[in-house]
């Protein structure tokens, strides 16, 4: 009867593992929009810091992040215990959040004055040659700021993650929600860390003796400015798709007809085919979101200039 019991016992935990591992992996793969884009930000923040202060900065928002997630995962589990009706109208908002993100970094891009972005970074540097300033204060200010921003984005792979598990045991819940939270906050601080020390790795190795490596040097050099580049605008990119994919999926109708318009094709060219229209998707809805925040801002400062 122990024997048995205890053998119940394994195969219980056997399958919460293996649910624990293919939830994870799908999360993952879900949040991997999140990811980019919090890799691009969280580097811009240690931007104007001086190269000794970097990994502390970094390591500062590190610590924040994981307080961050340390009171989103319990709200996170309290919501799908008591209120679960909310987890879909909250995976919603995420992705419609993650789409306005992303058409507001295509409408700055396109839409901004470049010479407005250049005065306001040349502002930026000169403040820091100040010699008054108190750079301690400016740290203090660029860490509240980025600790601010990992809230939301933190939020939003919590709630992608959240939609997935929902309707899985509570255990398995915490164990994914728990697992997801440390592994992003590890490799996109990790990988922050890694970023912003490159230009200094290049130029260190670019002083060294010897013609491999100094040129080696030379090549991180021109490839830190094009990793960052690239990294946000793969991760504006993932943020069309994620939030479109969340959206179609949440919206039954739009779900059905892609799958309609997509089933007589071959897999390879179906896939392709409904990522491509999840991502259309992503860039109407971010335009459309957009659209509405800018009438309610004209609407608030018209209403606020009257009074």
């Amino acid at each position: 009867m122990a024997v048995t019991g205890l053998l119940a016992l394994l195969d219980d935990i056997a399958t919460i593992l293996d649910d624990v591992a293919v939830m994870t992996k799908v999360a993952a793969k879900k949040t991997s929009g999140v990811l980019g884009d919090d890799l691009a930000l969280n580097a811009q923040q240690v931007a104007g810091i001086a190269a000794d202060r970097e990994l502390p900065v970094v390591w500062a928002v590190f610590k924040g992040s994981l307080f961050n997630k340390a009171i989103l995962v319990p709200a996170a589990l309290a919501i799908s215990t008591w209120v679960p009706w909310l987890v879909t109208p909250l995976l919603m908002l995420g992705g419609a959040y993650l789409c306005y993100e992303g058409f507001e970094k295509l409408a700055h891009k396109f839409l901004h004055d470049s010479a407005q972005d250049s005065a306001h970074q040349q502002e930026l540097v000169d403040a820091l040659k100040d010699p008054g300033i108190d750079f301690l204060v400016v740290e203090k200010e660029k860490i509240k700021g980025a600790v601010r921003t990992d809230f939301i984005l933190s939020a939003e792979i919590i709630a992608i993650t959240l939609g997935i598990v929902a309707a899985k045991p509570f255990l398995t819940q915490l164990i994914v929600l728990s697992g997801i939270a440390i592994m992003m906050t590890l490799g996109v601080y990790g990988l922050v860390a890694g970023i912003v020390k490159l230009d200094d790795v290049g130029l260190h190795l670019s002083k060294k003796k010897g013609t491999v490596v100094r040129k080696l040097g030379a090549g991180l050099l021109k490839l830190a400015p094009w990793l960052m580049k690239s990294l946000s605008v793969v991760g504006t990119a993932a943020m069309f798709l994620v939030g479109g994919g969340i959206l179609t999926h949440g919206l039954a109708f739009l779900h059905h007809q892609i799958e309609a318009w997509t089933g007589p094709m071959s897999y390879l060219i179906k896939t392709l085919a409904s990522t491509l229209a999840e991502g259309l998707v992503g860039i109407i809805a971010g335009a459309v979101v957009l659209s509405g925040v800018a009438i309610i801002q004209k609407i608030f400062f018209a209403q606020k200039r009257s009074v």
